[in-house]
């Protein structure tokens, strides 16, 4: 008979106020079902049949959108596993722009799976060896997947082709009007090198009213305000910008002026008025016709400009005044007084244009015989309601996004879920010719990836088991790697990917499977979680309801 020695329970090893929980059922079942949580939230707004999500932030403001990376960035998640998620997410939607949704389904696809393996009694370390090799087998069979690539340079068509499958998962029944929109500013803007592409060239200007056929795309820049005075348009033009105000210079110190007699008062401004006009004749004999403020404009300044014939547009952010610099080329200056050469911008036309009863300035830049490219283009969203732009605008966005990733890959795979399922099957096969206990794993892994077709079957309406079925026997034929969900049910909820031209970037799908594993590797090889107390010292004492009486 062995003695038995009691355990103490109270040993001090962190300060008061920690938490501590360890183990498979306190640690890694609890951060498991916190990440199923998260992935079964967002998984309803996956595809083009997706629903949207009220969210109502922590400033009161309301977005009505399916967009995953926004879903979560406004949500504000705190359980500490369930973030490991989102800055995958994060870290694909800074990548790649699109397929954020993916990542946070998938890795929740694959804890789910990983869950019922750890409650068999599997060792985490396995589940982790397993998924880690199921990871690069996919990755090394996507490479073989890819069905069409676009031919250098770019065309209009091949962009459109390209960008409807990622615009169609956002706005379903706009992505031919968006997708025309966004290739056309994206052509606009293209580079003679492709690499050098910048997402931030593009822009978009909302206007409620209208709808989105009255959409338009304006080479160079478009503000939301009409220009300060009386001079509206402008054609070949020097443009001056100014970050400073464009005023009577104000002393840091106040004084005290004594006024002994009526001339003296009547005087008392006319050495500032004359400064400053003298001011505003140089700028105009520089060939300044348009300048540009960042901060306010004094009546007296507008007075003297709109005399000399000088356009003021008012641009409060700097970084569209950053921008706007970029696209004239011109240097912003600090202090006011005629701007060199060098410092100066040109513009081709900049004039106010009414846009649906809004009073707009446009800074144009025309097409010239030479080839050369406007440095930015504009997009001009209309639309019914505010929410509906903005989720048109996350939309342009994410077609933006899919344009910089086929600059560095111009490979495209079957999209509809077709590429996801061929996946499962050869990595199903791979995982039975694995000898050790991480075969298992392996094949769950396999499992977690036909969470795509099956959440575009069921955002669709169909019959989940039925499709699957039948995705499955068409794939098992010589050449059935292109068959997806078809979510318009025309026939037995299947179709061929390539004659529908439904395509997906490779390099946003390389991306997402890698991110979602890790993410997943990251939440099992957790076995502990340690919550320090709160920093911060006694809370204030609550003052009573009637502390205002006697």
């Amino acid at each position: 008979m062995s003695l038995k020695v009691p355990k103490s329970n109270n040993l001090q090893l962190f300060k008061d106020g920690y938490k501590m929980s360890s183990g498979i059922e306190d640690a890694v079942l609890r951060n498991i079902q916190a990440v199923s949580e998260l992935s079964d939230l967002v998984r309803t707004s996956f595809g083009p049949n997706g629903r949207n999500k009220l969210i109502i932030n922590h400033l009161g403001k309301m977005f009505v959108t399916s967009d995953a990376a926004t879903i979560i960035r406004e949500m504000e998640v705190v359980h500490p596993a369930a973030k490991i998620l989102v800055m995958s997410s994060q870290a694909q939607e800074s990548e790649m722009g699109d397929s954020t949704n993916l990542v946070l389904i998938l890795a929740g696809e694959l804890l789910k799976k990983a869950e019922n393996l750890l409650v068999l009694g599997l060792h985490p370390s396995e589940v982790i060896s397993g998924y880690e090799l199921a990871c690069e087998k996919a990755l090394a069979e996507l490479e073989s997947l890819s069905v069409h690539k676009l031919s250098r340079p770019f065309s209009r068509e091949s962009l459109i082709l390209a960008l409807k499958p990622a615009i169609a998962s956002k706005q379903y029944g706009s992505e031919d009007a968006l997708a025309a929109l966004v290739a056309e500013a994206a052509l606009n803007i293209m580079p003679s090198n492709p690499l050098n592409f910048n997402v931030d060239n593009v822009r978009v200007v909302k206007i409620m009213g209208g709808g989105l056929s009255q959409s338009k795309v304006v080479r160079g820049m478009v503000f939301g305000r009409e220009p300060e005075g009386i001079i509206k348009k402008a054609q070949n033009a020097k443009v001056a910008v100014y970050t400073c105000g464009i005023d009577i210079s104000q002393t840091e110190t106040k004084g005290t002026v004594l006024l002994r007699n009526a001339d003296e008062m009547l005087n008392f401004t006319k050495g500032e008025e004359k400064n400053m006009e003298k001011i505003f004749k140089e700028i105009a004999d520089s060939g300044v016709k348009v300048i540009v403020a960042g901060s306010g404009v004094g009546e007296l300044a507008m007075h003297y400009l709109d005399r000399l014939s000088i356009a003021v547009v008012k641009v409060l952010s700097k970084f569209d005044l950053r921008r706007l610099c970029r696209v004239i080329g011109a240097t912003p200056l600090a202090r006011l007084g005629p701007p060199t050469p060098e410092e100066a911008g040109s513009v081709d036309v900049m004039e106010c244009v009414e846009i649906g009863g809004d009073r707009v300035t446009v800074f144009r830049q025309e097409a010239d015989g030479t080839g050369e490219k406007s440095r930015t283009a504009t997009i001009v969203l209309r639309g019914a309601t505010q929410n509906v732009l903005d989720d048109m605008e996350r939309a342009v966005d994410d077609g933006v996004n899919v344009i910089k990733a086929l600059v560095k890959d111009e490979r495209l795979v079957p999209g509809a879920g077709a590429t996801e399922l061929e996946l499962a099957r050869r990595v199903e096969a791979y995982g039975s010719s694995l000898k050790g206990l991480n075969q298992h794993a392996a094949k769950r892994y396999a499992m977690a990836l036909e969470i795509v077709p099956i959440t575009l079957a069921e955002n669709a309406g169909l019959e989940v088991t039925e499709v699957l079925s039948r995705l499955y026997a068409k794939h098992e034929q010589a050449n059935g790697k292109a068959w997806g969900v078809d979510i318009e049910k025309e026939n037995d909820g299947t179709l061929d990917t390539v004659p529908h031209q439904i395509y997906d970037s490779l390099a946003a799908k390389t991306w997402a499977i890698r991110l979602a594993t890790d993410a997943a590797v990251t939440v099992l090889r957790v076995d502990s979680i340690i919550v320090s107390k709160a920093a911060g010292g006694p809370k204030v004492p609550q003052q009573s309801g009637n502390w205002d009486e006697d």
